[in-house]
């Protein structure tokens, strides 16, 4: 039996193929290039540098790629539970029946949710203490070197250089890179290390600068990217960060050492002005010269008044050497006049000795004759001699020491009308009387 032929329809018919290609077709020119707002989920990183991942929201999910060739210029660094808004062309793959989104760049949703991530990484790392007032190093007062980390085109580099040109001009290091997009972070946290890791006999910088100018949230996400910051709190040279306009706050801020609004203002905090340095060292000299003449003043005054209560040392020394010198001449006056009068004394002495020896002499004679007398004449003659001969030695004795013995040499004793000795013809005056004494009695002369 032959099957009925089936019923005349004006439904078109097509092919998978045409049904894939004009779903296709129709998804990319309906909605071309668009904005996609979701959380990332199911990322994936394969070797050939394509990125796989979903994009969700409380509903539904599209899928979405990013190409190798513009993984490099994304914006961000895509991760699992971030929200972004990715930016990209709807596009539909046939073989799979399937459609999504070829993602060209990708950015934070939303300043809140950004501001929500910045603010979790601060509150981690305030934890671990890399912002730590006592981290905080002081700048050098005159770096010789100073090191530039930005981007080596636009404004903020000429700017450094020009006001440190204008203030004291230093000698300028730059590490060039980029300041925002991808690997940004990356470059900049190298800079950071490779200026702390020059070797030795490289010129290395005494202060750093990282900088850039202002710009959107997410222009400004390089310099809250962990990597830096460790790499600005952990830097050994003291590091100034000058990142957007004056009301922009990034996470470097609070690991540096120091914080400047402007890429300006951090070239001025990195060297003083030549000319306030100059006026500065002028006014110190002039209040240290101002305190050292007051100082010396006083000093005066108080020398002057020590001096006042002093007594006369000059009228003193010389009171002093005045009576050295009259002891000096009484003194020569004294000793002659003290021999002369231990002189006389010693004669008058003998005068009076001398005949009581003789009288004492002529005693023992008598006395020795009676005992002669009344001894045998053999031990009387032997006691005789005995004693004659220890009485002759007593004799010499003192006829040796006897002043009268000297005169009985032919010496003569000269003394003045007062009895001092003369010792010398120079002091002598005509006619003036004086007494020889020789050993047998006295004279008066006259001096002619």
């Amino acid at each position: 039996m032959q099957e009925p032929a089936p019923p005349n329809s004006n439904l078109p018919e097509y092919s998978v193929s045409e049904i894939s290609g004009a779903v296709k077709r129709t998804l990319e020119g309906a909605f071309g290039r668009v904005r996609v707002a979701g959380e990332i989920t199911e990322l994936k990183r394969y070797p050939s540098g394509h990125i796989y991942f979903s994009l969700k929201d409380e509903s539904s999910k599209i899928a979405g790629i990013v190409w190798k060739s513009s993984a490099s210029r994304l914006g961000i660094v895509p991760e699992n539970g971030m929200a972004v808004v990715a930016t990209g062309k709807v596009t539909a793959y046939g073989e799979r029946s399937s459609y999504q989104l070829i993602v060209e760049r990708m950015e934070f949703a939303g300043a809140g949710a950004l501001l929500q991530r910045i603010e979790a990484l601060r509150q981690k790392l305030l934890a671990e203490g890399l912002f730590d007032a006592a981290r905080k190093r002081r700048l050098p007062l005159l770096p010789q070197v100073i090191g530039v980390i930005t981007s080596p085109q636009g404004a903020v580099i000429q700017d450094i250089r020009t006001t440190i040109a204008r203030r004291f001009p230093r000698h300028l290091l730059l590490w060039p890179v980029p300041v925002q997009g991808e690997g940004a972070a990356a470059r900049i946290a190298a800079a950071i290390r490779g200026f702390n890791a020059l070797p030795a006999g490289f010129p290395r910088p005494d202060v750093l600068i990282v900088a850039r100018g202002g710009g959107s949230l997410e222009d400004l996400m390089a310099f809250n990217d962990e990597d830096v910051v460790r790499a600005a709190a952990m830097s050994r040279i003291p590091l100034i960060s000058a990142v957007g306009h004056e009301t922009d706050t990034t996470l470097i801020d609070f690991a540096s050492d120091q914080r400047a609004p402007t890429p300006t203002a951090a070239a001025e905090l990195a060297v003083p002005a030549r000319s306030e340095l100059v006026a500065d060292l002028a006014q110190k000299q002039a209040r240290l010269a101002g305190s050292l003449s007051r100082l010396a003043q006083g000093r005066r005054l108080q020398l002057a008044a020590l001096v006042a209560r002093m007594p006369d040392l000059i009228g003193l020394v010389g009171q002093a050497r005045m009576r050295l010198d009259d002891r000096a001449a009484r003194l020569d006056l004294a000793l002659p006049n003290l021999m002369a009068s231990r002189r006389a004394a010693f004669a008058r002495l003998a005068d009076r000795l001398l005949p009581a020896l003789r009288a004492n002499v002529a005693a023992r004679h008598t006395k020795a004759a009676s005992v002669l007398g009344r001894l045998s004449v053999v031990p009387l003659q032997a006691m005789l001699r005995e004693r004659r001969t220890r009485l002759e030695g007593m004799a010499r004795q003192l006829e040796a020491v006897s002043p009268l013995a000297v005169l009985a040499r032919g010496y003569v004793l000269v003394t003045d009308e007062t009895q001092r000795p003369v010792t010398s013809a120079a002091g002598l005056k005509t006619g003036q009387g004086l007494d020889l004494r020789f050993g047998d009695g006295s004279r008066k002369v006259e001096v002619k």
